[in-house]
């Protein structure tokens, strides 16, 4: 009976640490996503470009200063919004970028390269 007792306060006890240990985590994230995806799904709706390019802009400036790292994609599309509204070398720079950041993506940045710095 005794052990029973025991053994009731040891499982409650347990049970105890190992919820308040998982309440306390915190979910780190590698990338800070700002805004991208509602201006990437802005884009294919049709909105406005200058209004998508001032929001990856001002969310850059803030990834910049947070410390953490900007997402796969994210330069791509700035550089496609840069050259939709006539901004080659921005375009270019922002492709260059992110094949620099995510080599993975080097195939469609090049091919990107190719199409604009013609």
């Amino acid at each position: 009976m005794k052990a029973r007792f025991f053994y009731c306060v040891f499982a409650a006890i347990a049970l105890t640490a190992y919820l308040s240990g998982c309440a306390s985590t915190q979910q780190k994230t590698l990338y800070s996503w700002g805004n991208y995806e509602s201006q990437v799904y802005s884009y294919f709706k049709g909105g406005s470009i200058e209004a998508q390019l001032g929001a990856l802009e001002k969310d850059l400036v803030k990834i910049e200063t947070s410390g953490k790292a900007v997402p796969p994609g994210f330069y791509a599309h700035l550089g496609l919004l840069y050259a939709h509204t006539g901004n080659q070398s921005q375009a270019i720079d922002c492709f260059m970028t992110e094949k620099t950041l995510f080599p993975e993506a080097a195939v469609f940045m090049n091919f990107l390269l190719r199409s604009y710095e013609q």
